[in-house]
């Protein structure tokens, strides 16, 4: 395909003589380029070494340890089996490796120990199916990408180190009332509340009012802070539906055990909330960003701009040139729009081949121009379906504003009626609700 972008964000960089998967390479890539990264093939152990000594860190590394074996090595005295300990000794240390061994490797407790003392991210065991690996290795992705935002908020008196969780990108917010605490959880949706030993025995049904909410986020996790031990008290917190009981300790012992839950929230929350195919937020993210993002418009009286696009024809796109060529049109178009988001908007793959968008800070005729301008980039994208073959396809759209419309139920449906005209009006244009009798001209 005709590519003036590179068509996959991430990539894995692979060491293995022989393929070990019980299928092929082919189909391995097949699967690996759905969840939009690449798979990068070494079978000498210098160029993988010198490859990951050059990357940025953002990839993966994976090792198969079988390529140990009858592989050159340019070793001095001429062996062709490269040991364990030279390879970890080649390896870059600012980077962490993913092992694969096989049963045998695997039933040997020493060696699991000396890999994971040998910067390892992860190991797995061989035979493994081309799609079980490859989300796996997805998930990885996922956990090496914690940057957002994690809200916490705490009732009672925690002693926390708020300063160097926020640098951590855990933000803390105090409550002092517990008969109102599930008022201010249902405002903020934070990802995570923490409630003392004091505030629970003056009032226990602080979170069976919390976890009984039908709309309560099935991500956010709620601990009780023990500052007395007292296990009748950790096992009654348990019964009533404390996800954890977390122990007042030495000075810092409680920040790691909160930002180490934090971590395991973020990977959550992108799991649930993230498109595997593009990295995108699907429908479960965008509805928990965009509600919160209209609660902050709201409290600063700025305006949003909500879009949604459709690949024009995609049908005919995948019956004609094959859902796999369908399938890079959509990451194509997920690459166009993805860098022109700004740092407050958000985007989303809603499904299929259609997108969802939010600007902020941004009226209606502003947010219409901004995506007839992403149409237009998109429209001038060459696409090679056959060897000198080359097609222009388009998206059509429509959008709503807030605050004519308060919720992100009612901005979507205002929008997706606008794409609907814009589609009736002949496609490949962007249509809103003042516009929607011109919008034919807004090619």
């Amino acid at each position: 395909m005709t590519q003036a972008v590179q068509l996959y964000r991430s990539h894995v960089l692979f060491l293995s003589q022989s393929f070990f998967i019980k299928d092929n390479r082919a189909e391995l890539l097949l699967h690996a380029h759905k969840y939009d990264f690449d798979i990068l093939f070494f079978d000498d152990v210098s160029r993988f070494v010198e490859a990951v000594a050059g990357d940025n860190g953002d990839n993966l590394y994976v090792i198969d340890l079988d390529a140990l074996h009858n592989m050159q090595a340019d070793m001095p005295d001429g062996r062709r089996t490269l040991m364990l300990g030279e390879l970890l000794q080649r390896l870059p240390a600012d980077h962490s490796y993913v092992y694969l061994q096989s049963a045998r490797q695997g039933s040997r407790f020493l060696l699991q120990q000396r890999l994971v003392d040998s910067h390892c991210l992860a190991y797995a065991e061989k035979p493994i199916a081309n799609d079980v690996f490859v989300d796996k290795l997805f998930n990885l992705f996922v956990q090496k990408k914690r940057g957002d935002l994690v809200r916490m908020v705490v009732l009672g008196e925690a002693g926390l180190d708020e300063d160097w969780l926020l640098q951590r990108r855990v933000e803390v917010l105090r409550h002092a009332d517990a008969y109102t605490l599930h008022l201010r959880v249902k405002e903020l949706q934070p990802d995570l509340v923490l409630v003392t030993d004091t505030e629970y025995r003056r009032t226990d049904a602080i979170v069976r009012v919390l976890q009984k909410n039908i709309e309560a986020d099935p991500v956010r996790e709620i601990a009780l802070l023990q500052c007395r031990p007292d296990l009748a008290l950790s096992r009654r917190a348990l019964a009533d539906g404390f996800d954890a009981v977390l122990a007042a300790g030495e000075p810092g012992l409680l920040e790691a055990q909160l930002l180490s839950r934090a971590n395991k929230i973020r990977i959550n929350k992108d799991l649930i909330g993230k498109d595997r195919a593009t990295g995108l937020l699907n429908k479960v993210g965008l509805q928990k960003k965009a509600q919160d993002l209209i609660r902050r418009a709201a409290h600063e009286g700025c305006p949003l701009a909500l879009g949604v696009i459709d690949i024009d024809k995609f049908k005919t796109i995948n019956d004609t040139w094959g859902h796999y060529f369908g399938d890079i049109v959509i990451k194509r178009l997920s690459l166009t729009l993805a860098p022109q988001m700004g740092e407050s908007d958000l985007l989303s793959r809603f499904g299929g081949e259609e997108f969802v968008m939010v600007f902020w800070n941004c009226d209606l005729e502003q947010g219409r121009r901004r995506i007839d301008a992403l149409r237009q980039a998109f429209c001038a994208i060459p696409f090679e379906v056959a060897p000198g073959d080359l097609r222009h396809f388009s998206f059509s759209g429509g959008v709503a504003c807030y605050p004519e419309y308060r919720s992100e139920n009612e901005l979507f449906l205002r929008a997706d009626a606008m794409l609907y005209v814009a589609k009736q009006s002949g496609r490949n244009r962007i249509c809103a609700e003042e516009t929607g009798r011109q919008c034919a001209l807004a090619r």
